[in-house]
């Protein structure tokens, strides 16, 4: 039973009976929808079509909501039915419609809340972090990392055929100046104080580092060495030792990306599609100027990009032959749609703003307007105890994602990373983020889970053992045929209707890729059977019975809790060290 689509469709029956009758003089059906009241004394569920089609009807609103609730069937499922305010239609479910739910969840274990999408914007590609090869992640760059792999978890779970992507810029001028300023190192590292970075260089303690690594392992060979073979083989070396860094942080950090794409492939040769031993830029370029999207001047190529919704034409290739970073961007983009993907959602930050027009049109030029999302993300602004930090203590230098995930944890800064949307900054507080109490949602949520698993190692005769399967002792300690009907307590009735909003809510939080949600869902999640656990005793419930249902409603709440904080990519531990005798 779903309560909500199935109470839409009794609804839309019940409009299409009204305008047959007569009752209601509408040309059009108007979209049924249904939603959660703020307020739980209104209702589980709540309509408005009646306040939208009034005037249509020329009928007052709260006549037009008692005509659909007369052609309305009455639902078994349904307590009673309340027209409220100025045309609201509020519906009040049975208790075992609520109850329904754990059973549901604990059949359905880890796929409770899954959905299914439509053909055509099933296969999203997900590209972000796509960061240079020239450095360490940064803390931004750890936003993105959070972000990407739980919109992509989301997603997935909603219905949506993910692919997940990180694009290395690794072609141009800025690797070249990486490789000279690791040659500086160098040089200082081996007596030649004069030896300086170039400007626009890097200045890092990391590249004295990689310098090191080439000294330990060639010695002086280089210091007389051509220099621009120096060069390149240093900044090969780099490249090698920096995305050595980044991929290792990605996978600690929980990123599992099913592509690296190298800028660089996109300027070398290739036989795939018609390219025809061309790259793919100049393959695409040529495309593009065959359709007359393509125009030289003042020595220089040029995508008219205005004809495409951008404020201004776009040059593609400078005067002096070199390729911009946006023939980059035409290739790859025109490349992802090439490989099937329905639709193409990039992670940039906020600075790429006035980026989003020009690839958006080359696209469009393209054949495939639309195709591209792109979703921004704000700074991350660091803080302990409520002070600003810009340093690392360290190395007196930018703190990186590394540094912050060896001192907070991945868990915390996953959640912090997560707990707003991408459009508002991050103040993001190392010693809070660290705190091992209430205080710290992350614990908080967490600490409900394991006090479930708590509750059921000590039903089961488990109390002293770790790392079990808890689905297994779960099914030891809680009959088949539990009769949940005993559950109409608030603070059970408010669990169960929580959990029932659980598919609703990863529905919508993948349609606007908005995985902070999920942060405020596990919360309130976590509140709501933190007051069920201190208000209704479980293992010291008054009957066998009410404890076997409460362990079952318990037990379907650690299942949506380790579904939510694992679609987040937070662990669910089974044992905290603050953990309590369960009750």
């Amino acid at each position: 039973m779903q309560p909500r689509e199935d109470l839409g469709r009794l609804i839309s029956a019940a409009l299409d009976l009204a305008i047959a009758s007569g009752a209601l003089a509408l040309e059009t059906t108007p979209e049924v929808t249904l939603e959660r009241p703020r307020d739980e004394g209104h209702g589980d569920w709540a309509c408005t079509v009646a306040l939208r089609c009034a005037k249509q009807a020329k009928k007052n609103p709260r006549e037009v909501a008692q005509t659909i609730v007369d052609y309305m069937p009455e639902p078994d499922f349904v307590e009673k039915v309340e027209i409220a305010g100025p045309g609201f239609i509020n519906f009040y479910l049975k208790h075992d419609a609520l109850q329904n739910v754990v059973v549901k969840v604990r059949e359905q274990k880890g796929d409770y809340g899954k959905g299914t999408i439509p053909e055509g914007m099933r296969r999203v590609q997900i590209e972000y972090i796509s960061s240079n090869p020239t450095g360490p992640m940064h803390v931004g760059h750890g936003r993105w990392a959070a972000l990407g792999s739980a919109m992509a978890n989301v997603m997935r779970h909603a219905g949506y055929d993910v692919f997940e992507e990180f694009y290395i810029n690794d072609h141009g001028v800025q690797m070249d100046k990486f490789g000279v300023s690791i040659v500086a190192r160098y040089l200082q590292q081996l007596g030649q104080a004069d030896a300086a970075v170039p400007e626009g260089g890097y200045n890092g303690l990391y590249v004295n580092d990689i310098a090191k690594a080439i000294i330990d392992r060639d010695g002086d060979k280089w210091v007389n060495a051509d220099e621009h073979e120096r060069m390149v083989e240093f900044r090969e070396f780099g490249y090698a030792y920096i995305m050595d860094n980044i991929r290792s942080t990605c996978e600690r950090f929980g990123n599992h990306f099913e592509r690296w794409q190298s800028e660089r492939e996109l300027y070398a040769p290739s036989d795939d599609f018609w390219f025809d031993g061309r790259s793919p830029v100049e393959a695409i370029l040529d495309k593009l100027r065959e359709q007359g999207d393509i125009y030289d001047e003042d020595g220089a190529v040029w995508f008219r990009s205005s004809a495409y919704g951008d404020e201004k034409d776009r040059v593609l290739q400078k005067s002096d032959g070199a390729y911009t970073y946006f023939a980059s961007d035409v290739a790859y983009h025109y490349l992802k749609k090439m490989r099937g993907f329905d639709h193409l959602i990039d992670i940039w930050g906020a600075d790429h703003h006035g980026y989003i027009a020009r690839v958006a049109a080359v696209l469009a030029a393209e054949g495939f307007p639309g195709a591209l999302e792109v979703v921004l993300g704000q700074l991350v602004n660091l803080f302990r105890d409520g002070k600003p930090v810009r340093m690392s203590k360290r190395t007196g230098e930018m703190i990186t994602f590394e540094e912050l995930i060896d001192e907070v944890g991945i868990d915390a800064t996953r959640y912090w990373m997560l707990d707003r949307s991408s459009d508002q900054p991050i103040d993001f507080d190392i010693e809070v983020a660290k705190r091992a109490d209430d205080s710290n949602p992350v614990y908080y949520d967490q600490y409900a889970h394991a006090r479930i698993c708590s509750l059921l190692r000590n039903a089961s005769g488990h109390a002293g053992e770790d790392n079990l399967d808890m689905d297994a002792v779960a099914t030891e300690c809680i009959p088949a045929d539990v009769d949940l009907s005993v559950l109409s307590a608030p603070e059970e009735l408010a669990l169960m209707r929580k959990m029932s909003e659980f598919g609703d809510m990863i529905a919508l939080a993948a349609r606007d890729r908005a995985p902070f949600r999920l942060t405020h869902y596990a919360y309130e999640l976590a509140s709501l059977f933190h007051s069920f656990y201190a208000n209704c005793p479980v293992l010291k419930a008054e009957d066998e019975g009410l404890k076997q249902a409460r362990l079952a409603l318990a037990d379907a709440t650690r299942i949506v809790m380790a579904i939510t904080l694992n679609l987040l990519g937070i662990s669910a531990p089974q044992r905290m060290f603050r953990e309590t005798e369960a009750k």
